[in-house]
């Protein structure tokens, strides 16, 4: 049986704010006179602006301006970088409410979800500014011959990093894998999604005012179809943030140059909670860890494993928690959930529950769409007896939509949890041990303990990534710097070479190396 969910709250447009994103267009790397692209705001159609539409030669001169900047930037110290990325941080910070505006204009999400994209990229810029000179540092190796040969591992600069971002999380996504890859010595061109531009613009603008030099950073816009290949074409790296099977045609592009790649792709996150969860904990937590930002997040749930243990007490707490969460459009902190982005996006959430209700699922709350807090708002929904013919089954949904399934104990939540293509992301409830244990099994690249996703996420010294068809490579910690730098080894040989010695014989010499490789393979 369902209920009807709090009615909700919608104030006047975000855009109305005094803030003006008058004049960001003219950042883009584009030549003059190019067709114009119209943005508007998913809140209620507010006009934010015009982008033009770039072509794949604006992208091409995009990255060979970048390129020129670069080879400048690679020699500068690296505490200069480190200085204006700190200057960024601050710079964000003075600027909160602006760049929250903008962000909720764009998306159309909650404040609240725009504020973990803030806080993120201020964690992010302030994690690498202390790190990146001890991950770039040289290193001495062990050479081929003892004294004789020094060897040192440098980290050189790719070059020109390729970003295409997506419009779920436009500000984290757009400067989050820049940040690194400007402190590592490299230039940036990114592709921001044609939903969001303005906030990729107004991180730019961010930049630049902390002193990054000019056509390092650079922005086209317009559609991926359009200029991803010409991006492809031409960068030294790229790292791609979007669906599965878009990011499996951009890694056969990659792989045509032979360029490093590195993408964050779909999921369809399991939650499994055991009978040793804290219940009245666990129910706070899914609602946090399904429905944030609407439930367009990569990392979020979309499949719930309960014990039956616990299943008739989690379910009443939790369905409690859903039905008192406030949907509402504006800059009100205590908005739990916002809009969802696009007329495609409340399609696809819209025909995902239809789908599974004609073959038989139950709708246990939500399920409806609420055009009267905008044209693209939707119910936080819950459903039950989900079976595999259904689409929401498999398929990731990207929205305010949860499934859950009952199960008999720890190995059948084990073995359904894991029975995806994907592997991004996902939760355990339970005690700490009994928790780290069943983690371990998990076929996910990051797995939270009693948290949703935010623990593994904002642990920025550790590598966020996916298993199977949930992406290839890895952002944040050292592999988040270092994918952006090739490894280049120097090795300087004294006194005698490693190879045959003049006056010496073949035979002799290959006598000799056999017993000093024998005494080299004992050393620790």
């Amino acid at each position: 049986m369902t209920k009807q969910l709090p009615a909700g709250t919608r104030t006047p447009a975000i855009t109305s704010h005094p803030g003006s994103y008058a004049g960001l267009s003219s950042l883009v790397s584009c030549q003059d006179g190019r067709p114009q692209q119209s943005s508007s705001s998913p809140f209620d159609g507010t006009h934010i602006g015009d982008v033009p539409l770039c072509t794949p030669e604006d992208a091409e001169r995009a990255v060979e301006g970048a390129r020129a900047a670069q080879r400048a930037w690679a020699a500068v110290p690296i505490e200069r970088r480190r200085r204006v990325i700190r200057r960024f941080h601050d710079l964000l910070h003075e600027q909160q409410e602006d760049i929250l505006d903008i962000v909720q204009a764009e998306t159309g999400k909650a404040r609240i979800s725009a504020y973990e994209e803030f806080a993120d990229v201020a964690l992010t810029a302030s994690y690498y500014a202390r790190t990146a000179a001890r991950h770039l540092r040289s290193s001495r190796r062990r050479g081929a011959m003892p004294l004789l040969t020094r060897t040192v591992e440098h980290q050189v600069p790719k070059g020109v990093i390729g970003i295409i971002s997506p419009w779920n999380y436009p500000l984290t996504l757009a400067v989050s894998d820049a940040i690194p890859a400007l402190l590592a010595g490299n230039g940036v061109v990114l592709k921001p999604d044609s939903q969001t531009p303005f906030t990729a613009l107004r991180v730019l603008k961010l930049m630049l005012d902390a002193g990054l030099p000019p056509a390092l950073f650079q922005i086209v816009t317009g559609t991926g179809s359009t200029l991803g290949p010409a991006l492809i074409g031409r960068v030294d790296y790229l790292m791609f943030t979007g669906s599965t099977r878009t990011g499996k045609t951009v890694a056969k592009q990659c792989a045509e140059r032979l360029i490093g790649f590195s993408a964050e792709l779909g999921g369809k996150n399991p939650m499994l909670v055991l009978a040793d969860a804290d219940v009245a904990r666990t129910a706070e937590g899914a609602v946090q860890a399904c429905f944030s930002n609407a439930g367009q997040l990569c990392v979020s749930i979309e499949r719930l494993y309960v014990h039956d243990d616990v299943y008739e007490r989690f379910m009443d707490a939790f369905i409690k928690q859903v039905e008192r969460m406030r949907l509402g459009a504006g800059r009100d902190w205590e908005i739990d959930m916002g809009s969802l982005i696009s007329q495609q996006q409340l399609d696809t959430v819209g025909a995902h529950v239809e789908d599974a209700l004609s073959k038989g699922a139950q709708l246990i709350t939500g399920g409806h769409p609420r055009p009267e807090l905008g044209p693209l708002f939707y119910e936080p929904t819950v459903l039950g007896g989900v079976t595999a013919d259904m689409l929401l089954a498999r398929s990731e949904t990207f929205g305010p939509v949860v499934a859950v399934y009952r199960v008999r104990d720890d190995e059948e939540a084990i073995a359904l949890a894991n029975d995806t293509d994907f592997g991004l992301n996902a939760s355990v409830w339970s005690t700490p041990e009994h928790g780290a244990s069943v983690a371990r099994r998990l076929q996910a690249g990051t797995v939270n303990i009693n948290e949703g996703y935010a623990a593994a996420w904002a642990s920025h010294d550790a590598p966020m990534g996916g298993m199977k068809d949930s992406g290839a490579g890895r952002r944040h910690g050292r592999e988040g710097i270092l994918k952006y730098t090739e490894s280049q080894t120097v090795a300087l040989q004294r006194l005698i070479p490693v190879g045959p010695t003049p006056g010496l014989s073949h035979k002799r010499y290959a006598q000799l190396m056999t017993r000093a490789v024998k005494i080299l393979g004992r050393l620790p």
